[in-house]
This record gives C-alpha cells, sequence and structure tokens, in this order.
C-alpha cells in the first residue's frame, strides 16, 4: 500500500512511506508525571497520583516507541486479555518481526473472536507479505465487528489499490473519507489498530486522492496532492486537465498554476 515503504501500524514491504497513522485508541494521558512513574514505579505512590497498571506501563513505553521495553511490561500485565495480547503483537510488528507479531494477534483473536482490531491487524502482516487478497479477507471480516472505522476501509484500499483494482481502492477510499474526512492527514501515534502507511504506485495513489478530494469539493486537498502525483512523476500529465473531476478546478488560478510551473520529479 513507492517504492521505498507502509511502516504499519502499516506495511513494511519496500514501498513508498505514505504518512497514514496508527489509529490512536487506548493511547494514555502522557503527563510529566505519568513518565516518570513509568520508569519509578514508586513515583505512582504519591498522594494523587493514579497507580500505573503494568499494561498502562506498557502505553507509555509504546508511546516513546521503546518497543522492547513495551513488551517487558505488557508480559507482566497479571490478566492474560485480548487487549494486552494484541498490544504485544504490535509491539513486535513495530520491530518487523511479523511472524511473532501474528502469534500474538492470534491468540487476541483466540481470546475474543469478535476482537475487530487484532482482527485487522492479521491482515496488515498479510499486507507485508504481499499476500493482498488475504489481507482483504481479514479486513472485512474486521468490519464484521466494527463497521465505522475509517482506518479499515483505508486499509482494504491499500490492499486493491496494491492488487491494481483502482476501481474497489478508490470506492473503499472514498468510504473512509465519509467516515473521517482527515482519515488521511492524521498523524497519529501508539494505537490498538494498525493502518496501512505505504503503497505502490506512490504518484498514481496521490493522483487518486487528488481527485477523491476534488470530486468530494474539497480543493485545497486535490490541490495538494496533485502536486504530490506531480512531484512523483505521474505519467500522461498532458491529460491532467481533461480528468473529468478536474473539470471544475479548470479556472482556478491555483490549478492553472500548478499546471503551469508542471513540478519535475524529486
Amino acid at each position: 500500500m513507492s517504492s521505498t515503504g507502509l511502516r504499519l501500524a502499516g506495511c513494511y514491504v519496500a514501498l513508498a512511506f505514505i504518512p497514514f497513522p496508527a489509529v490512536s485508541q487506548d493511547t494514555p494521558n502522557l503527563s510529566s508525571d505519568h513518565l516518570r512513574a513509568s520508569v519509578d514505579p514508586t513515583s505512582a505512590a504519591k498522594p494523587g497520583l493514579p497507580v500505573l497498571t503494568y499494561e498502562m506501563r506498557g502505553d507509555i513505553y509504546m508511546a516513546r516507541k521503546m518497543y522492547r521495553e513495551a513488551i517487558d511490561m505488557y508480559r507482566q500485565a497479571p490478566e492474560n486479555s485480548a487487549i494486552v495480547q494484541n498490544k504485544i503483537g504490535i509491539s513486535f510488528h513495530e520491530m518487523l518481526q511479523f511472524a511473532v507479531a501474528k502469534k500474538y494477534y492470534d491468540r487476541a483473536i483466540h481470546l475474543d473472536p469478535h476482537y475487530a482490531e487484532a482482527i485487522n491487524n492479521v491482515g496488515t502482516i498479510y499486507y507485508a507479505e504481499k499476500s493482498y487478497k488475504k489481507a482483504i479477507v481479514y479486513y472485512k471480516r474486521s468490519l464484521r465487528y466494527s463497521h465505522s472505522v475509517a482506518s479499515v476501509y483505508v486499509n482494504i484500499g491499500a490492499a486493491y489499490f496494491a492488487r491494481h483494482d483502482y476501481k474497489h481502492a478508490s470506492e473503499y477510499y472514498e468510504d473512509a473519507l465519509n467516515l473521517d474526512p482527515d482519515v488521511f492527514e492524521h498523524r497519529g501515534g501508539f494505537g490498538t489498530l494498525m493502518q496501512e502507511r505505504t503503497v505502490e504506485e506512490l504518484a498514481k495513489f496521490h493522483l487518486y486522492l487528488a481527485k477523491t478530494y476534488a470530486k468530494r469539493g474539497n480543493d485545497d486537498r486535490a490541490l495538494v496532492y496533485l502536486r504530490k502525483a506531480l512531484e512523483e512523476g505521474i505519467q500522461d500529465r498532458s491529460k491532467i486537465v481533461d480528468i473529468p473531476e478536474f473539470v471544475r478546478l479548470k479556472n482556478q488560478p491555483e490549478f492553472q498554476q500548478l499546471l503551469a510551473e508542471n513540478p519535475k520529479p524529486l
């Protein structure tokens, strides 16, 4: 989901980075007191400070991208919960240890067969392995139990895009934007659900996003992504002006200036 690399909280295949976030659900309030308590557990006993559980300490380490330390905390959590197993899986996933990550996602699903986040995360493992058809199966299965998560629709779109099924990819990207108009703009951190951040054919992907935003009347973002597409070397530049989604933009000075500039590939 060019040829550089969506870190899952995305895909880790040799593709180009796209700034899609991981969905931030369950991120702790990282006050300075909480940060101190994560390192010095005795500080959590001070008056007025809540006692931090091992899971909460793991969350803090995850937010710091200290994945080994996070795993150590999660493994000390007393409850064998699906949520904790999923978080351990994400920690290994962030370290690109896909096989181990999948083992923990599977454990989470075993504990809770309807756990949409863990089911989605298994899909991201298959995506990273370029098994896009299997990824789609898991993403859609995730939607059975959580219908309104924009990031899952992004993931399905990314998998279809990787299969060069641009029609279905566009449909799912539009569904994602209907649920969250800013889904492609977030700069998130640690969460419980992974969102694809890489995509092949980056120039074409950004052109599709430009068309999608133009179709929705979001001209500013349409122009931002059109510029990205041009800078990434989109082909057939002379045909851009005739793309139906851009007809309404033809007379806008910003659109005309962008085409006149014709940014060269970076």
